[in-house]
């Protein structure tokens, strides 16, 4: 009986040791940052589908991570609508920016933040007059698109009540239903938002202004708080090193 007992206490120390165990640890054992990332995100996770190579602001961020940890970085394609369970799943110990809900942060942490943008919506250039404004788009006439998991598909719910919303899956994206003219409008942060129009003359900015700021952050497991303060000390080191003010600069981006 007592050794049953015993063993049972060496079961229970050995399964609250696994769990107590840190991501810090298992990265720097395994020599390897697992990092989760969309790709389809210009200019933060870019995948160039010729080479599957990875690049961009975040990309960036995240090799100047596993540099200083000491280990490689090992990018682990996702998607919008399952980044979240990547990391609660334990498909990759980190994941590229993403806005910070209350909907995520129920199942998964958030590190400290290193970029804020605004939201914005995109239109055809030639139904601009059409659609001038916010309240223009909120009809029951008007089709709204948005990505599948992403923040943008609850906040179109917020902004757009009255309108048809249509989510798409990845690879397909909301701004391709708006080219096609399969949807009125979109929308986006007003990062990418400007990257696109350069890329697509047909695309516009509605002019209003923008709308709902939100930060970006890391995603990590939640209740891990040594990676999280690791990562988040790291972000703050970094900003006070002048590290993130280069990188906005290459990417032509906006400070904090």
């Amino acid at each position: 009986m007592i050794k049953k007992i015993f063993s049972t206490l060496i079961i229970i120390l050995f399964a609250t040791s696994i769990q107590a165990a840190s991501k810090l640890d298992t990265i720097k054992q395994n020599g390897e940052l697992r990092v989760g990332t969309t790709g389809d995100w210009d200019p933060m996770s870019m995948k160039d589908p010729a080479t599957n190579k990875y690049k961009g602001f975040d990309i960036d961020v995240m090799r100047e991570l596993a540099k200083d940890l000491g280990v490689k970085v090992n990018f682990v394609p996702a998607e919008w609508k399952t980044i979240v369970a990547g990391i609660t799943a334990d498909r990759y110990d980190i994941s590229t920016s993403v806005t910070k809900t209350p909907k995520r942060a129920e199942v998964a942490g958030f590190t400290a933040t290193y970029y804020k943008y605004g939201t914005v919506p995109l239109v055809l250039k030639k139904n601009l007059k059409k659609f001038s404004t916010w309240d223009s788009l909120n009809n029951n006439n008007v089709t709204i698109a948005t990505t599948l998991g992403t923040s943008q598909e609850e906040k179109a719910k917020e902004f757009f009540p009255k309108s048809k919303l249509k989510s798409v899956e990845a690879p397909a994206r909301d701004f391709q239903e708006v080219l096609a003219g399969r949807a009125d409008g979109n929308i986006t942060s007003s990062t990418e938002a400007n990257k696109l129009i350069i890329k697509y003359p047909q695309l516009t900015i509605v002019p209003d202004g923008e709308k709902n700021p939100a930060f970006l952050a890391m995603m990590v497991p939640k209740g891990d708080k040594i990676w999280n303060d690791y990562v988040s000390n790291w972000i703050k080191k970094k900003q006070a090193s002048g590290f993130f003010e280069k990188l906005l600069a290459k990417y032509n981006l906006k400070s904090l």
